[in-house]
């Protein structure tokens, strides 16, 4: 601007509407301004050619360009960020997390950077989260970052400071009939009840996710008129609240399966928080040589092949259409080093289009390249991953400590179908020692079957082979 003022004869607010021009890129007005700005100069005794060499500098840096005013501070904050990152990484990784608490797509990158750090990121529950992110203690003396309850989807902040405020007041919460009797009914509702549980916030006082979403409208209920009879000051004759409130009985229904506990918490919270989908296939994918999404440029390096197998589970799906008609697809999965996205063209989508739905469980074989900050993949080929690792697998270790869940492992055995994995038992007699049996004939092991395996009661663990 002082430039334009000086040489140019421009006045404060002439200069201005110059420096708009360049910082805008206004072509039009770019070219009205040069004339004027060459004009000026050449009026005030500049060469023309010089005048108008002039204006070029300054249009380039104009382009991007930041005086010390600017830089100094972004300096001076740039070396402080670095040195509470370097110094206090949970301190300030929970501060950073809360202040994008309702973008999923920002905590997703900070919850894989402490994957990276090697630092925990602990579950929301209802009885240790806070509206935002926390740093606690863990019994080995190292720290962790407790996730937000506001953090959850569709919960507000009000929401979550009204339980919080109860919490402080009244001390942890018991069992579900405690938070109902004691939890402000008019600032929560049952989508955001829903979605607590489904997150994980209530796994304190009811490990069973599935009965505490079944039980979420009675449980709203129950806050209501408990709420009214504290409005209305009813209490039982003993003055106690709690005791003339009758409890209420939870749903009687199993768990969900591992694979629906795990989408239900995608759903709450934007991401796999406390496992992901294919953590169950663990020893199948290194034996397909599946290479996770996270890691792909460091596997390019010194590769005379850019084509790769990937597993992921599928989020969603745009189809379009190119200007020769053909139909092509953006394919958005997820693995357990993050969300990614691949191209799949009108040949492949031909063959594959029914396996590409949400949630579905697939191994991918992509073209690879590495674009300066993206990676970019172009599938060339897809089947379902139950069917790949059951043919890569050979099979399965469960572990027993008594003889109790035979019976009902045996009648979930005889419906899967044969194939080549084996099965063996392990059962422990004492600390000391164990008895591994190996079931006769093979199956066809999938993670449907590893799960269903996993649920039944006193099956202590289930490993790949």
């Amino acid at each position: 601007m002082q430039i334009a003022q000086t040489l140019s004869g421009y006045s404060l607010g002439g200069a201005d509407l110059l420096r708009r021009a360049m910082g805008k890129k206004i072509k039009a007005e770019m070219e009205a301004q040069r004339k004027r700005s060459v004009d000026g100069a050449v009026e005030r005794g500049v060469e023309t050619a010089q005048a108008s060499s002039i204006f070029e500098k300054v249009a380039k840096f104009a382009g991007y360009g930041f005086n010390k005013c600017h830089s100094a501070p972004y300096a001076m904050v740039a070396y402080q960020t670095a040195y509470l990152k370097a110094n206090y990484p949970v301190e300030f990784f929970a501060a950073s997390m809360t202040l994008d608490l309702g973008n999923t797509d920002k905590l997703n990158i900070f919850r894989q950077e402490l994957e990276r750090l090697k630092i925990r990121l602990l579950p929301p529950d209802i009885n240790r989260s806070r509206v935002g992110f926390g740093v606690e203690a863990l019994p080995d003396g190292g720290r962790a970052i407790r996730y937000a309850l506001a953090a959850v989807k569709n919960v507000g902040a009000a929401a979550v400071a009204a339980m919080l405020a109860e919490r402080e007041s009244g001390g942890p919460f018991k069992d579900l009939f405690d938070f109902a009797n004691r939890a402000d009914a008019r600032g929560l509702n049952k989508r955001q009840l829903e979605n607590l549980v489904a997150a994980g916030a209530f796994d304190s006082l009811n490990p069973n996710r599935r009965q505490s979403f079944a039980a979420a409208e009675l449980i709203l209920r129950h806050a209501g008129r408990a709420a009214d009879d504290r409005a209305s000051q009813q209490v039982s004759l003993f003055g106690d609240l709690d005791a003339a409130a009758p409890r209420f009985s939870l749903p009687l229904v199993d768990d969900w399966p591992m694979i629906d506990r795990l989408q239900h918490e995608f759903e709450a919270i934007g991401f796999y928080l406390s496992a992901h989908p294919l953590d169950a296939y663990g020893t199948g994918l290194r034996r397909l040589e599946v290479v996770r999404y996270g890691e792909l440029r460091q596997w390019l390096v010194g590769r005379s092949t850019n084509r790769a197998r990937l597993a992921g589970i599928v989020l969603g799906r745009q189809e379009r259409t190119s200007a020769k008609g053909n139909r092509f697809a953006f394919v958005q999965l997820s693995d357990a080093s993050g969300m990614y996205e691949g191209m799949v063209f009108s040949d492949t989508l031909s063959a594959a289009r029914e396996l590409l739905e949400p949630g579905k469980l697939l191994l991918l074989t992509a073209d690879v390249r590495s674009e300066e900050e993206l990676i970019r993949l172009t599938v060339q080929s897809v089947q379902p991953l139950d069917e790949a690792v059951a043919t890569a697998a050979a099979g399965l270790k469960i572990f027993l400590r008594d003889p109790a869940p035979v019976d009902s492992l045996k009648k979930l055995m005889e419906r899967e179908r044969r194939g080549r994995g084996r099965v063996n038992l392990v059962l422990d007699i004492d600390r000391a020692s164990e008895v591994e049996i190996s079931l006769p004939g093979g199956w066809a092991i999938s993670a449907a079957t590893r799960a269903a395996i996993k649920a039944i009661p006193g099956i202590v663990d289930v490993q790949d082979v």
